[in-house]
């Protein structure tokens, strides 16, 4: 609302944008990152738990007061003070560990758990595996408009805990997000949506990616840290931040999603294409993939020896846990179900069955009543949603409107080709899960993995490192 009043005022429209009273300290945080001192109504609390009476009487008393003040005045909101930030690359602190533990944590510059000091030392390993400029900017990023750059993804590597050699990754990710397709200003939202990154290509095996058993487990340095490093640059660089920071206004959240790597080998050996070749890469190429998750199912176990026994399964459980939230994806038009199936079940299917195959029977199986998926969104919004209304604007496709029926049956997935399929996990067990967005933000993005001119002697150099005698003391 705040990003669309910005763009109002400048081009001479006067605005006042409606802001509930527990969100004025994170739309205090855009109006700075906008550099716009924008006009508010403040709506005591949240209008969804009022009652009419209630919702008419704060409208009266508070809202229209703050309304005709900020059309005829100066705004309402107040903005505190810019505090002054470092310059980049310039030393911030010295101290013990320990003391720069304690140092970043006062400042909001970790996630809480320990980081690896981001020394000229560290950041320089990392800088090696660009070819990029460090002083070079991808974007200047919401909600407090800091810029994306080269040097920034090196110094949050280094804090998350990754390998130098991950650089070429990192760069590809911040890109992804960055893109406006990601839709990054609205990874502070109230759904508390965290992304999931999604790695293809040779750079799995060969930066040791867990793709097997333990799958989306932390315990594997490259998923682990590359999945905390995507949290992190969120806080750090773009704002999003949990209390005592104001960016984040997640109600209530989860941790961050360690990488997740496809089993490349066996998903070519069955017969399918990549998760990256579905996207349009071709096989061969290094590729990140950035989305939101909102949701994650339980594991699904499924038997037979019929691909439509385990495809089904994922109607019956996956079907009913997307149900609930997929009002908000169908009202855009838009959403990306991800379902990670475990290679054993992925063998199975695809003797019958294609990829694309799956995703019609997902698609055209898994539907709810039209009348549950308005209440649902009515209780989430206070919003009516007017499915007939999305099918004349052109947001949804007709079957949508296909019937008056209120009772009628529609798709929770809008199109068979939202729909994402990875072959991972254990193979010897019959296990797969799924994994919901949220609607349009955080929307599957992805782009090339760019190695450095000198990736294969700076491989080769790391290799020659590692087989060095330790050192000895005395």
């Amino acid at each position: 609302m705040l990003r669309a009043a910005a763009v109002a005022e400048k081009i001479g429209v006067p605005t006042v944008s409606i802001i509930g009273s527990a969100f004025l300290k994170q739309a205090a945080q855009v109006s700075r990152g906008l550099g716009l001192p924008l006009a508010i109504a403040t709506y005591p609390g949240a209008p969804m738990v009022d009652s009419d009476e209630e919702l008419r009487a704060k409208v009266e008393r508070n809202v229209l007061p703050d309304i005709i003040r900020g059309l005829t005045s100066e705004a309402a909101l107040d903005l505190d003070a810019t505090p002054v930030e470092p310059q980049p690359g310039s030393v911030v602190f010295r101290g013990t560990l320990d003391e720069i533990q304690e140092h970043f944590h006062r400042q909001l510059w970790s996630d809480g758990l320990p980081v690896i000091p981001p020394t000229r030392k560290r950041v320089d390993a990392f800088l090696k595996f660009t070819d990029r400029d460090p002083d070079e900017v991808i974007r200047v990023l919401p909600p407090e408009g800091r810029e994306a750059s080269i040097l920034s993804i090196a110094v949050n590597g280094v804090m998350a805990g990754c390998r130098p050699e991950y650089m070429p990754l990192l760069v590809a990710i911040v890109e992804a997000m960055a893109d406006p397709n990601f839709r990054i200003e609205s990874a502070g939202s109230t759904p508390a949506w965290e992304t999931l990154v999604i790695v293809s290509g040779p750079v799995v095996r060969e930066l040791d990616f867990n793709f097997g058993q333990g799958a989306m487990k932390v315990g594997r340095q490259a998923n682990s840290s590359i999945g905390r490093f995507t949290r992190l640059y969120l806080r750090n660089v773009c704002g999003y931040r949990t209390p005592p920071g104001t960016g984040d206004k997640g109600s209530i959240g989860y941790t961050f999603n360690v990488a997740l790597a496809e089993d490349e080998e066996y998903a070519r050996g069955i017969g399918w294409p990549t998760f990256a070749e579905d996207l349009g890469f071709k096989a061969g190429e290094n590729v990140v993939t950035v989305q939101s998750v909102v949701c994650i199912s339980p594991p699904v176990y499924s038997s037979g020896d019929a691909a439509v026994n385990h495809v089904q399964q994922f109607v019956d459980v996956l079907g009913r846990v997307f149900c609930y939230g997929s009002h908000s994806g169908v009202k855009r038009g838009y959403w990306h179900p991800l379902i990670v199936i475990g290679p054993g079940i992925a063998g199975v299917i695809a003797g019958e069955w294609s990829k694309d195959e799956v995703r019609r029977y997902v698609w055209e199986k898994a539907t709810m009543p039209a009348s549950l998926m308005r209440y649902f969104c009515a209780h989430t919004a206070g919003l009516d949603l007017d499915l007939a209304r999305l099918v004349e604007e052109g947001t949804l496709p007709s079957y949508y409107a296909a019937s008056d029926d209120p009772h009628r049956p529609v798709p929770i997935i809008v199109k068979p080709e939202h729909i994402g399929l990875v072959v991972a996990g254990d193979p010897g067990r019959n296990q797969s899960r799924g994994y919901m967005s949220n609607n349009a933000q955080g929307g599957r993005t992805s782009r090339r993995v760019e190695l450095p001119r000198a990736w294969a002697r700076l491989r080769a150099e790391q290799r020659d490192m590692s087989k060095l005698p330790p050192r000895t003391t005395g």
